[in-house]
């Protein structure tokens, strides 16, 4: 085996697979990183037991030609050594060679490492890249329903399901949602073209991040294709794919209230910054508390204390108020995580009273919804 490639291409690609590689796989070839030459792509490949991702490196880009001197092979070479190489390697050109012994010799200008590599006799063979259960949705789309709803997944494995984000397909409207019990999260947008007609499945939550990581922000389109078990992302150069979580996801529909005793419509990065200065003397033993009180002429404050810091309390005038008075604490993480995903100068604020979940959206926008439990202080 053997190719010479321009190293920016190769450690873009590298950096894209290595995120599917950990040293603490029970399958000790997969800690190393897969090189196939075939077809005129140099194909790189990184796996765990969630996991795989696959970038293939095309011979020419346009009219550029990204790889020379290509003659077919396959090779496992080692995690973090093999990047680490390309990463330090002095000029734009880089040559591998690999011999009978699974020697791997890499070449740039005047330095050249010498890998020893494994045989790809025994990595876990892929499944086919097919299904046609599909759709098509664009690149940037798909970053904004993960960011809007993947930090709400939950960190403990209580409740495996609840660290998965519940992705729903149907009459062409794709929902995402995710709860970890204390919040829930759901975002949705109608998708032009589908060659399934209805979906209901749970992704890792872990996996949508390392997704949305390796993702360039472009408008142009990724497939979505349902597999047996697994679900998997494309584009031209790029393959994801992940594991399902097994079970139901539980109906939280019925924990969205249906109506407002009391709406806040306030400025997002003005709420922000509040809620940042009251979190500095927030009891953090107590998940950073912050509270809410409702004032006359559209003023809130917004205060936290911790006994053995001290207090602090801000007033902060709102665009508008509507309702009930009302008094509520809740964590001042929840509350900065969801107003940070959100996208909008102004945020809506519904409140149903001072023990029940309260909800943040966008005024007159149905499509993201971010809900909170709010906690009892006295």
């Amino acid at each position: 085996m053997k190719f010479v490639i321009k190293k920016q291409h190769l450690l873009n690609n590298i950096q894209s697979v290595v995120n599917a590689i950990s040293s603490r796989t029970v399958i000790p070839i997969l800690t190393g990183m897969k090189i196939d030459v075939r077809n005129n792509h140099v194909i790189l490949t990184g796996s765990n037991s969630d996991i795989t991702i696959q970038a293939h490196i095309p011979q020419k880009i346009g009219d550029e030609e990204i790889i020379t001197n290509m003659s077919e092979g396959t090779i496992i070479l080692p995690v973090p050594h093999f990047p680490e190489i390309i990463k330090k390697l002095p000029e734009e050109l880089v040559e591998i060679t690999v011999d009978d012994e699974l020697k791997a010799t890499i070449r740039s200008g005047h330095a050249v490492f010498s890998l020893n590599g494994q045989s790809s006799e025994e990595y876990p063979q892929l499944p086919p890249f097919q299904s046609d259960d599909t759709f098509e949705i664009s690149i940037n789309n798909l970053k904004t329903l993960i960011k809007q709803t993947v930090f709400a997944v939950s960190t403990m494995e209580t409740r495996p399901i609840l660290t998965g984000v519940n992705v729903k397909l149907e009459n062409k409207e794709l929902e995402f949602t995710a709860t970890d019990s204390h919040r829930l999260a759901l975002s949705s947008l109608e998708i032009e073209e589908a060659e399934i007609d209805d979906m209901n499945i749970v992704i890792p939550g872990k996996s949508l991040q390392e997704l949305s990581k390796i993702l360039e922000d472009t408008d142009e389109k990724i497939n979505v294709s349902l597999m047996k078990n697994q679900i998997l992302f494309s584009t031209e150069n790029l393959f994801f794919l992940s594991r399902l979580l097994n079970g139901n996801y539980p109906e939280t529909s019925r924990l969205i209230p249906d109506h407002s005793e009391t709406t806040l419509f306030v400025d997002r990065r003005e709420l922000i910054h509040t809620i940042e200065r009251a979190a500095l003397l927030a009891n953090r033993e107590q998940n950073n508390v912050v509270r809410l009180d409702t004032k006359e002429d559209n003023i809130i404050e917004v205060s936290s204390q911790s006994p053995e810091v001290g207090y602090v309390t801000e007033e902060l005038n709102v665009n508008s108020f509507d309702g009930d008075e009302l008094k509520i604490s809740f964590s001042s993480k929840y509350m900065l995580d969801t107003l940070k995903t959100i996208e909008n100068e102004e945020v809506q604020i519904n409140f149903t009273g001072a023990m029940r979940p309260f909800i943040i959206k966008i005024p007159n926008n149905e499509s993201i919804l971010q809900l909170i439990l709010p906690v009892r202080t006295f």
